[in-house]
């Protein structure tokens, strides 16, 4: 046998040696991607789909991300300190802010009606929540360069463990407050907004605009403790630029358990966008948190019958979009 092998090997050109050692190697190599294929495609196939299901969330926290990181920058090049209300912070506050304001100009021609309602002095600015809050966040880079002041803004404890984003959300001056809290920022003279719907509000809701707020009243009750006005906000077609879906008795299930998960949606659309800011609930020591919150809600709801096509319609918001500018709005 072994001379038998010696013959037949001393027989082969060098040339078949090596085809036989490539036909080989191929083999190898075919079994090797076969047993592991696997372990790679379906990972990018999970990742295409959660792109696919959050690619508005996907785009927007990469834009801030991306922020975050000139921010960053900025501040190691020039030295700035770690006091964000330092005069110091005044430059990239407003590079950021004018670069927001044009991104909400392009995208959705966002206009604000009714400025004239805000007070001088402290109040809560309570809006609808709609699939993704991005026309609150236009709104506050929008009285950011009006004012030279960023609301102080309630968020999800959530976004806050969002890694890469928090020197960001400093800058805009959002925080997820005690109640404590909220009543020293409006002794100090600051507005402050809240929606009281959330991201239950964010999940649930759809093109009727209906306020899911449950019974969540404590923006009401530190209104009262504070002794201060609440003004209510809302967006013209937020709704349709952004939609959820996913809204299904599991995915509810889910969510009322974890408080977490945020439905997929889609969207984009480049609709018109106008906030409208409602006439002052001035302060009432006689009133209750439970009145307050019921006043508060049809003051939201008259916005919604005077401003909003309900159900909303993505074709009509389109429209709005070439309608002539109103020269009161900002």
């Amino acid at each position: 046998m072994d001379l038998y092998l010696y013959n037949l090997i001393s027989n082969m050109t060098v040339e078949n040696i090596c085809c036989t050692l490539r036909n080989e190697f191929t083999i190898w190599s075919t079994c090797i991607l076969e047993r592991y294929a696997g372990f790679m495609v379906y990972p990018l196939i999970w990742l295409v789909i959660l792109i696919i299901l959050y690619y508005p969330y996907i785009c927007a926290f990469s834009l801030i991300g991306l922020s975050n990181a000139i921010l960053f920058v900025w501040k190691k090049i020039g030295s700035l300190p770690e006091d964000i209300n330092s005069q110091k912070w005044d430059k990239p506050k407003q590079f950021l802010s004018l670069a927001f304001d044009w991104i909400g100009k392009l995208l959705h021609s966002y206009e604000i009606s009714g400025l004239e309602n805000l007070p001088n002095g402290p109040g809560i600015l309570v809006y609808y929540h709609g699939a993704i809050p991005s026309d609150y966040f236009f709104f506050v880079q929008r009285i950011y360069r009006l004012t030279g002041k960023f609301i102080y803004s309630v968020l999800d404890h959530a976004i806050f463990h969002i890694p890469g984003i928090r020197l960001f959300l400093s800058i805009c001056n959002t925080d997820h407050p005690t109640r404590e809290k909220c009543l020293n920022v409006l002794k100090q003279g600051q507005l402050m907004g809240v929606a009281p719907g959330g991201v239950r509000e964010q999940n649930y809701g759809n093109n009727h605009y209906k306020l899911i707020w449950g019974k969540r009243k404590g923006f009401a009750q530190i209104a009262i403790d504070a002794k201060v006005p609440v003004i209510p906000l809302f967006t013209q077609n937020i709704r349709e630029g952004y939609i959820s879906y996913g809204n299904i008795r599991p995915m509810r299930w889910f969510y009322e358990r974890n408080r977490w998960l945020i439905f997929p949606l889609y969207g984009g659309f480049p609709v018109k966008f106008i906030t409208h800011i409602g006439e002052q609930i001035p302060y009432d020591p006689n009133i209750s948190p439970e009145k307050l919150t019921e006043k508060t809600q049809r003051a939201i709801e008259a916005l919604q019958n005077k401003h909003q096509k309900i159900p909303g319609s993505i074709l009509h918001a389109l429209k709005q979009r070439f309608e002539t500018r109103n020269k009161d709005k900002q």
